[in-house]
């Protein structure tokens, strides 16, 4: 063990790498447990007896609370380690895979969804800031350990396809989850001799009052972004969810205002880059789930792939996504600078989604999705990896776990709402129509054309919000910014 930039003891070199396959493993399972669920719902719905109306509650429940307590997970990281929440995390996340595998009424399932989506607000959170207390004092090995720590997140939601259908096709639905257990058992296990063992942060006390606000406005602003689709945009439920969400909000920054030791400080969004590098992973997020989300709907909808095929369909833009982001990427910040790299990969990103606006109703895949799908896999390959990096090193280090918080509730707020108004603009142009290809084809093309927005968007804020930080005396960048270049 040595001494790392925090004071805490960091594993030698070797074991360093066996500690990020454990962060990476995370970051897997915790976007697999988004995807894996899919092929498995229709065999859930007749044995639990869900309706076809809340069947996307089995999804929306995780998401919910994934999103809706990751603020508060990134600050209990900072409060009482990294290393202790990184494996309550996995604790939780054990058990409602459990209550989700033997569940035997609906709101038994979704009691166990919500359980594994809290366990995942407390995993992801910890486990960038371990990632940082290991390799923020190497820039150019932390740059690598944020690839290999992005690249597991498009694995995971691959795997999570192929996973759920072989599960559910050749076993039964409840190992879906069960699949969890042994992972995290190897996790809770290993966590004590791989992860550094930084020092809590001292007797500060817990905002209680601020985490019950942020945690119930996050949950009810989510809540009301994936239930509106299916409820109305119109409707007075979904605008009386929403608003409540606005004043639980404006409630927390009151409270965070007027606090000594708030659960997260205001003026943490002055920090250089913070802002503008959340900001973008806000709308790379709101770009790229809708694009997976009806690339998916479009192979199986309009061109007949059946589950399986048509996650095997996604490989190439995996593959492309985890290679850029492992070998491209790292290269890339190190010759052109983080926000190049931010800029270039929205635009390609935002390219990528134009060309398959232009798939037909009768295409195939290797004209109509190979080519335009391995464009915007390049496009998220060089966006992710930057501003991610620039997210987490931007912030003090004691505050490494609220920064990792704010980054990825970021992420997937943005993906939640992108989704959410893609939903309804794909609906708009004909996408409710099934049965119908070329209706179908008209509404997908139309949501590819606002989530190319979106990533245009993107583009433009990076490029207005992010720059190189300053050097220090005799000219060169500070160790942890370095991958803000």
């Amino acid at each position: 063990m040595v001494s790392g930039r925090m004071g805490h003891l960091v594993p030698s070199s070797s074991r360093r790498w066996w500690a990020l396959s454990l962060v990476a493993a995370a970051q897997f399972i915790v976007i697999m447990d988004t995807s894996i669920i899919g092929v498995a719902l229709p065999r859930m719905r007749e044995d639990l007896g869900f309706s076809q109306e809340n069947l996307s509650w089995v999804f929306n429940a995780y998401v919910v609370a994934f999103g809706g307590l990751l603020l508060l997970g990134g600050r209990l990281s900072d409060l009482f380690g990294a290393r202790r929440m990184f494996a309550a995390g996995w604790a939780i996340l054990l058990v409602g895979s459990v209550v989700a595998g033997t569940a035997a009424s609906v709101p038994m399932e979704l009691t166990g969804r919500a359980v594994q989506g809290a366990g995942a607000a407390l995993i992801a959170p910890s486990a960038l800031t371990l990632l940082m207390m290991l390799f923020g004092g190497a820039p150019r090995e932390l740059t690598r350990a944020l690839a290999w720590y992005g690249a597991a997140a498009p694995a995971g939601g691959t795997a999570g396809v192929f996973l759920g259908g072989v599960i559910t096709e050749y076993v039964s639905w409840p190992w879906v989850f069960y699949v969890n257990i042994p992972v995290a058992v190897v996790a809770l296990l290993a966590t004590p001799a791989l992860m550094p063992s930084g020092a809590a942060g001292g007797r500060s006390s817990v905002d209680w009052a601020g985490a019950a606000t942020v945690t119930a406005g996050l949950g009810a602003a989510v809540y009301g972004i994936v239930a509106a689709p299916q409820v109305g945009w119109d409707s007075a439920r979904t605008w009386l969810v929403l608003a409540a969400a606005v004043a639980l909000l404006l409630a927390f920054v009151a409270i965070q205002a007027r606090r000594r030791q708030p659960l997260m400080r205001l003026a943490i969004f002055r920090t250089p880059n913070l802002g503008g590098a959340n900001l973008a992973q806000l709308l790379l997020g709101g770009a790229w789930i809708p694009m997976w989300f009806f690339l998916n709907l479009y192979l199986q909808q309009v061109l007949g792939y059946s589950a399986f095929p048509s996650g095997a369909a996604l490989l190439p833009m995996t593959v492309l996504i985890m290679v850029g982001m492992i070998v491209l990427a790292p290269w890339a910040i190190n010759r052109f600078g983080a926000k190049s790299m931010v800029v270039t990969g929205m635009v390609l990103l935002a390219a990528g989604m134009g060309w398959l606006s232009l798939a037909r109703s009768d295409g195939t895949f290797l004209v109509d999705v190979l080519p335009a799908s391995l464009v915007a896999a390049l496009g998220m390959a060089l966006a992710f990896i930057p501003s991610l990096g620039t997210a987490i090193s931007s912030a003090r280090p004691e505050e490494g776990g609220l920064a990792s918080g704010i980054v990825n509730t970021s992420y997937q707020v943005g993906s939640a709402l992108g989704l959410a108004a893609m939903t309804a603009v794909a609906a708009a142009f004909g996408a409710d129509r099934l049965g119908d290809r070329d209706a179908l084809t008209t509404g997908f093309s139309a949501a590819f054309i606002g989530a190319a927005l979106i990533a245009v968007v993107g583009a433009l804020v990076a490029a207005a919000a992010l720059r190189k930080p300053a050097p220090v005396s005799g000219g060169a960048e500070p160790a942890d910014l370095v991958a803000n270049r």
